[in-house]
């Protein structure tokens, strides 16, 4: 069984573009993430076995202010 695409979305952040693509295989569905900068991809992939747990840490760091500053305005 080849990888079965079911669901894909696309997000620009600055200069990098990143996919996230369930699917699924004979072993069972995962997420994987590309990450392309200028033409060269990286990518990781989470079994959907840990996606709950990916998710509460991302939630935790996004919730930090911390972690995520305010953005700076340029119309000084």
């Amino acid at each position: 069984m080849d990888n079965r695409d079911l669901l894909s979305e696309r997000l620009q952040v600055e200069r990098k573009l990143f996919f996230f693509d369930m699917k699924e295989n004979a072993r069972g569905r995962f997420l994987r993430i590309t990450e392309d900068v200028s033409g060269r991809r990286d990518a990781i992939v989470i079994p959907a076995s840990g996606l709950r747990e990916f998710s509460d840490i991302l939630n935790r760091i996004v919730a930090d202010p911390a972690a995520t500053p305010e953005p700076t305005s340029d119309e000084n």
